[in-house]
């Protein structure tokens, strides 16, 4: 069964290189949708049985895998039940809340393991009996005490996802989206997606699910080896052999607005204030975002944001002087730093408040921008914020600890 056959199979065209799905279904956490989907007086076309799907996997593998992780995940509806798979050898079951836990023998043949279960919620995992390992497919998860879970379905809070969400400059990587019990009410775009959800990530994670205040909807965009080019707006030098690193902020600009935002839109909506948020390099590039995009954000924080970028060994314009010459807009602007600088200047005559060297932690820039924007127009506690967490250190911990501050002022926008 080819991969347009098997969309079709659930009642929809899906384009596999496009991983949203029909916005025009009944869904809660979508305050604009009706239920009411368009009627076309045609029936729902029929489930797919399980071996028109296992057929399908063992002609395509993982595009087959990732067609329905992208449209209706895993584990997938069948005429049968939820059907389970597991790329594995040897003997695997799958257990959950469905089972108590105890687990069912999968049916493995060539490292493709399969069963159909009668769930329709709870979590559950995959287990040989030594090791239990959490679905890498599924659509839903979240964390406890033994790490990842995977979610049958969900009504509380809980992490989704999509793979291999990328565009013709960018490349593929996943989108976590934290979900919250509830009606959505705002949405933020966050950099560094890895690091904002797991408690294990390799540079330590945020747990924003733990954090995040009610009605609040968050993307989590991972970054990719290309993180330094996507996540800055001009090249600049960096060290001493010349060479020129990073730039393509625009390109990456665009893949937010024109495919990360449709993508969230038409699972999920955006039905009140949209918001941008990230840290290091990730505070600089969510407002380029939102310099390049005037008007489509309400929102964007920069949390120790690499705002020197352009001039630390070039003389490109930096996010600071692009700000300056914009004047006052209307995104609201939330902007924060540890560290600390006694005598911030700039003796090099490059624009940038760079050359204390006691600084730390992009202070002095902060602060550069800070007065930047205030003599712009923009009015502190209104549509202008900054925090400085003296002495605080230039990791995932320190933003983990404060990153409730530009949550809380966001959602109550």
């Amino acid at each position: 069964m080819a991969l347009w056959m098997l969309a079709a199979c659930f009642g929809e065209a899906v384009d596999s290189a496009d991983p949203r799905r029909d916005p025009d279904r009944d869904d809660p956490r979508n305050p604009d949708d009706s239920g009411e989907g368009d009627d076309t007086g045609l029936e729902a076309e029929p489930l797919p049985t399980p071996q028109e799907l296992l057929a399908d996997l063992r002609v395509e593998g993982d595009a087959a895998l990732l067609e329905i992780a992208n449209t209706h995940g895993w584990p997938v509806e069948t005429s049968e039940g939820l059907l389970f798979v597991y790329e594995a050898s040897g003997a695997w079951l799958v257990a959950g809340d469905f089972d108590g836990w105890a687990g069912q023998a999968m049916r493995c043949e060539d490292g493709l393991c399969w069963l159909v279960v009668d769930a329709s919620s709870g979590g559950y995992k995959f287990t040989n009996g030594a090791d239990w390992r959490a679905d890498p497919w599924s659509r839903r998860f979240t964390y406890d005490e033994f790490g990842e879970l995977s979610l049958v379905n969900a009504d509380d809070a809980h992490i989704e996802r999509f793979f291999a969400v990328g565009d013709a400059q960018n490349e593929p990587r996943t989108v976590r989206i934290l979900v919250p019990e509830g009606p959505v009410t705002h949405v933020l775009y966050a950099e560094d997606g890895q690091n904002l959800f797991d408690p294990d990530a390799m540079w330590g994670g945020w747990r924003l699910q733990d954090s995040a205040p009610a009605g609040l909807l968050i993307v989590g965009i991972d970054n990719t080896p290309a993180r330094f080019d996507e996540y800055t707006h001009v090249p600049d030098h960096i060290d001493d052999s010349g060479a020129w690193y990073g730039g393509k902020g625009d390109a990456y600009a665009d893949f937010v607005q024109d495919t990360v935002r449709p993508l969230i839109r038409s699972e999920y909506g955006e039905p009140g204030p949209v918001g941008l948020l990230g840290s290091s390099l990730g505070g600089l590039i969510s407002l380029h975002i939102a310099d390049r995009y005037p008007g489509e954000f309400a929102f964007a924080a920069s949390m120790s944001g690499t705002l020197g970028w352009g001039s630390i060994g070039a003389e490109n314009d930096t996010i600071i002087q692009r700000y300056a010459a914009a004047g006052h807009r209307g995104t609201a602007l939330y902007l924060d730093s540890g560290g600390s600088g006694s005598t911030c200047a700039d003796r090099d005559g490059d624009g940038t408040n760079d050359d204390d060297l006691t600084a730390s932690d992009n202070y002095c820039e902060t602060v550069q921008l800070r007065d930047v924007l205030s003599d712009a127009g923009y009015t502190f506690d209104t549509d202008l914020w900054h925090w400085w967490e003296a002495d605080a250190e230039h990791n995932e911990a320190y933003w983990a600890a404060r990153v409730y501050r530009p949550l809380d002022i966001f959602v109550s926008l």
